[in-house]
Parts: structure tokens; sequence; C-alpha cells
């Protein structure tokens, strides 16, 4: 991912921030009222308003800085999304067995991390592109893998690479649990600041939008 800075937007901003996935769907309104729908984005897109976490002075100083070394929409970084930044469905601590990678052919030794929403009509696999790297727990048939032992984590793109003594036997399946930030950048080269604005209660526009990997 090219122009891009590991490192994340303030966290105590980002943590009350607004915004969630958007789709993009075409509609049509057939002649007998029934409606063709089509899908336009194979891929979500997330958008955030991080002008809702933005309560201080103090705060407001440190996503100004952090807007200047960004250059504006230049440079991507690391968003925390309150409501989705585990594999765990239930928000709790990542587990090994949370996300399915794929299945083993006894030869393939990459896998990338992906989370899955939904399971019974159209589930939708979101390629996971930012882990966080100390979080991620990786299984085999159900036994965990030790990371740096058994297999190399790409904390910049999120794959999972196996040693060759560890690489997945055919037939089984590859499972992960991690904590992950989405890659994003400001959707604004134009931050518009007023301190007696501000001081009276009228939050900044500060629009983030998920750069998809």
């Amino acid at each position: 991912m090219t122009s891009f800075h590991e490192v994340r937007f303030p966290l105590d901003v980002s943590v009350r921030g607004r915004g969630g996935p958007e789709r993009r769907t075409d509609i049509v309104t057939l002649g007998s009222n029934r409606e063709a729908r089509n899908a336009r984005w194979a891929n979500s897109r997330r958008r955030y308003e991080a002008g809702y976490g933005v309560k201080s002075l103090t705060q407001l100083s440190q996503v100004l800085a952090f807007f200047e070394e960004r250059r504006g929409r230049l440079f991507g970084f690391r968003w925390r999304d309150r409501a989705d930044y585990s594999s765990n469905a239930q928000g709790g601590p990542p587990l090994p067995a949370d996300s399915a990678l794929g299945v083993g052919d006894g030869t393939t030794a990459a896998f990338q991390l992906i989370k899955t929403y939904g399971a019974a009509f159209a589930p939708y696999a979101r390629v996971i592109a930012k882990p966080v790297a100390d979080s991620v727990r990786v299984a085999v048939a159900g036994v965990e893998k030790a990371i740096g032992v058994d297999f190399l984590l790409d904390a910049t793109t999120g794959a999972v690479t196996f040693q060759p003594q560890a690489v997945p036997a055919t037939a089984a399946p590859v499972t992960a649990g991690f904590l992950f930030d989405v890659p994003a950048r400001f959707d604004t080269d134009f931050l518009e600041i007023d301190i007696s604005a501000f001081e009276a209660g009228d939050i900044p526009k500060i629009p983030i939008v998920e750069i998809i990997p």
C-alpha cells in the first residue's frame, strides 16, 4: 500500500468518532413496479467523522499536527473503529478459531487475514490489511501455532506465512484471531477550525475514509 504511514490516528479521538460501512447499490424500478438491484462495489467502504471525538483544545492540536504530517489526503494511516476492531464476533479478546483463512493443501504457505461477516446467506469476507501485530493468534486444525516459530506475520499487509516445517497439511483448516485497524486517510485537504465556535460547542468537521487494500 503506497503513501501510507504506519501510525494510528489519536486513539482518544477516534474512539469517540462516528461512522460505519458504506455500499453502492443501483436500484432500477421496472414498469411492473418491481425492482432490479445491482451491487456496484464488491467491497464495503467505511466512512467516519472524527470531529465528534474532539473534546478539548489539546485534542484539536493533536489532530491538526496529525493532519499536517499526513499532508491532508496524501498519506494514509491507521484508524481504530471502536465498533469493529476484533475478529471476535462479540468484540472480546481474539481467539485463534475466530476467522477461517482457508484450508491447507500441503504446499500453500501464505494466507491472508480476513474477517467474515454473516454465515447463512451471503457471507462477506473482508480483507484485514492492518492487524495489531502482538494480537494475532493462528491455529491449524484447531492447534494454535507460535508466531516467529511456526509462522511469520506482515503487520503492514495482514499476510501470514508459515515456516517450511509448519505448512498446513492437506484439508487442515487454518484459522486466526486478531485485533485490527482500518487503513484510512483524511477525506479533505482543508480543515476549517474556528476556535470561538469550538469553545461554544460546535465540533470541527474531520472526515475520514477507508482505503481499500
